[in-house]
């Protein structure tokens, strides 16, 4: 779908709700292309990108960018580098969380700032977004107005913080930028009223942070999860640890400033023999996936085979055909 003269979107429909309607894939320039985050490293993803290119684009991917290291947004690397040849662009704070995920060249850091020339297609600046993860980026096309922020805002409802004080940090960031016009998540629509949504996002956080103090002083201590509960009574329960994990972000923060007081957990202690056996069954588990996309791998180079060769299994001599009145 084109977005701008200049950019292009591939949606990858989804059914997670951690990834809302689509996962999303951008291609930005003309002459010398650029992808921004690549998704899971799993057929629908590679061959949604290869089939957009194939059928609708006239250029080839230049350079391969990411927003941050989570694996549906980072997971073909490798694939973009050997099947299309592409220099990868990689968060500097997110070379370590990328360990197996790289090519073995072609790889390239990116920090706050950098401006990433695509000729005619204009010029991406990097602006460093930390909150959702440690690593997250965005990039701006300012010419066009385009912010392309991965998972640090979401077409639909909003993300999940790692570090709150950060993550406000970069929202003040973003809401600043000149000619803002919309904005590119990693899942879901696109977002048309920018500025409005980010301020929105900023607000949130607010009203989060004050229903959590007026529980705090309602009662005696309480865990983070049944503060969970009691804010998202109807969140979907596949979204609950994501919630949790935002309500401990601001527990989090607020320890920080002062304001609240936490009386330490005790950790379970693992119990050697049930961890033993867990992982022997983990184990057991992926030789099992192995063995299943290997056999799965057969199959398919069996069917083409067949495709390639004569039926033999049908025939022990096949008909044989000439034309009408001879011998």
């Amino acid at each position: 779908m084109q977005v701008t003269p200049n950019v292009r979107v591939v949606q990858v429909p989804e059914e997670e709700p951690m990834r809302p309607r689509s996962t999303n894939i951008y291609l930005v320039g003309t002459d010398q292309v650029m992808s921004i985050d690549s998704g899971e490293a799993i057929d629908k993803f590679k061959w949604m990108l290869r089939g957009y290119l194939a059928a609708i684009e006239r250029t080839e991917i230049a350079l391969a960018g990411i927003t941050h290291h989570h694996y549906d947004h980072s997971g073909n690397l490798k694939d973009l580098r050997e099947a299309l040849h592409a220099d990868v662009l990689i968060p500097e704070a997110g070379i370590d969380l990328l360990a197996g995920r790289l090519p073995e060249n072609g790889v390239q850091t990116i920090t706050d700032g950098k401006v990433i020339d695509l000729g005619a297609g204009g010029k991406l600046r990097v602006i460093t977004t930390p909150g959702h993860s440690v690593d997250s980026v965005c990039y701006y096309l300012e010419e066009d107005g385009v912010l392309f922020t991965g998972d640090t805002l979401l077409g639909v409802g909003t993300t999940t913080v790692q570090d709150l004080a950060a993550y406000r940090s970069s929202l003040r960031t973003l809401v600043e930028l000149p000619n803002l016009q919309v904005i590119c998540p990693g899942h879901g629509p696109l977002v048309h009223d920018a500025r409005e949504r980010l301020r929105s996002y900023i607000d949130h956080r607010n009203v989060r942070e004050e229903q959590i103090l007026q529980m705090l002083q309602s009662g005696g201590p309480t865990t983070s999860w049944d503060i969970m509960l009691k804010l998202y009574p109807d969140v979907d329960k596949r979204l609950r640890r994501a919630a949790d994990g935002n309500v401990r972000a601001h527990l989090t923060q607020l320890e920080h400033e002062g304001r609240v007081r936490v009386h330490p957990g005790k950790e379970r202690k693992e119990n050697p023999v049930k961890l033993a056996g867990e992982r022997a069954l983990e184990r057991a588990r992926r030789e099992i996936a192995t063995r299943g996309r290997r056999i799965d791998a057969q199959e398919r180079g069996r069917a083409l085979a067949r495709q390639e060769s004569p039926p033999t299994e049908q025939w022990a001599q096949p008909p044989r055909y000439e034309l009408s009145g001879q011998n």
